[in-house]
């Protein structure tokens, strides 16, 4: 007999929406394009670190060491399987849903049991068809590291866990999809989770971030209005100026989910650079050394940063 055993991994269920419907119509012709789009989910599960765990019936259960790659998988998933169906007629599309939970599971030699998995499976039927939905314990490991938007969706009922799962649908190439009657609980976002000993990462709100840009900007005209209405030749707002724009352009870049926060903040101090060298110009052009080693820095990390799957 198999050792039982215990261990935290995501949770990837996915199924087919209207399989019967499918099947009523033309049961070869579906069973040959599920088995082709099974190839192809099993071919990206494989490229992201996971490992195809079962296929049932319509089904694909998978898992992954990592929370990032579980959902960059579920996302390349959708796009892949999105191109299939638009090759397709539109009667013969077959469309996944997907739902993943980071959960501590039991496992019995190749086969995992228990809470973590149920509650992937209840995600994944309550995804839209061609949609993703997470439990908030993955959004809680992928919110600042993948470029998706995430909309909250309420606690999710789910059997034998008192007050629900919180969950998040994925934005797919910008577009939410999820199942509008999806029985969920109205219920306010919740925070983050902290871990001990680790500083949260700051995620501030749309409405504050453009509170912060609309006084950095009109700070930014007072002094600039100021220093032309006491001019005496000198343009000494330059550099309060300077650092202004500076934490602003830092600011939107660390609270933006579309770009690499570490690029951005070398083209941002490199833009810096370029303009203290003019601003402090004595005939040598001193900023392009530094520049080129940002440079250099960033299109490495460009060629070396983890694939997306946005």
């Amino acid at each position: 007999m198999s050792e039982t055993s215990r261990k935290l991994t995501t949770i990837f269920c996915a199924d087919v929406q209207d399989y019967s419907r499918l099947m009523g119509k033309d049961e070869e012709g579906t069973l040959s394009t599920l088995r082709r789009y099974r190839d192809a989910m099993k071919r990206l599960i494989e490229a992201h670190g996971g490992r195809v765990v079962n296929t049932w019936g319509d089904g694909v259960f998978a898992e992954f060491p990592s929370v990032v790659e579980a959902v960059r998988a579920a996302i390349d998933t959708q796009n892949e399987l999105a191109g299939y169906n638009a090759a397709s007629d539109p009667g013969k599309q077959m469309l996944f849903r997907i739902g993943l939970n980071l959960g501590d599971v039991i496992a019995d030699g190749n086969d995992l049991y228990g809470d973590g998995v149920n509650i992937a499976a209840r995600l994944q039927s309550r995804a839209a068809a061609g949609g993703i939905v997470i439990s908030n314990t993955v959004y809680d490991q992928v919110r600042n590291k993948v470029a998706v938007g995430f909309d909250f969706l309420g606690q999710l009922e789910v059997k034998n866990i008192e007050g629900g799962v919180p969950s998040y649908a994925v934005r797919i190439g910008g577009v939410q999809v999820v199942d509008t009657a999806a029985d969920y609980r109205s219920a306010p976002e919740p925070a983050p989770a902290r871990v001990p000993g680790v500083a949260a990462q700051e995620e501030p709100a749309l409405q504050d971030w453009r509170r912060s840009i609309g006084i950095s900007l009109v700070v930014v005209i007072g002094l600039a209005a100021l220093n032309m209405l006491t001019w005496h030749g000198e343009f000494w707002a330059k550099w309060p100026i300077l650092a202004i724009l500076w934490v602003a352009a830092f600011r939107f870049a660390r609270s933006s989910k579309q770009v690499d926060i570490g690029i951005a903040r070398m083209a941002i101090t490199g833009v810096g650079l370029v303009a203290i060298n003019l601003f402090t110009w004595h005939g040598t052009p001193w900023a392009i050394w530094p520049l080129l080693g940002l440079t250099i820095a960033a299109a490495l990390r460009w060629v070396n940063r983890p694939r997306s799957g946005a």
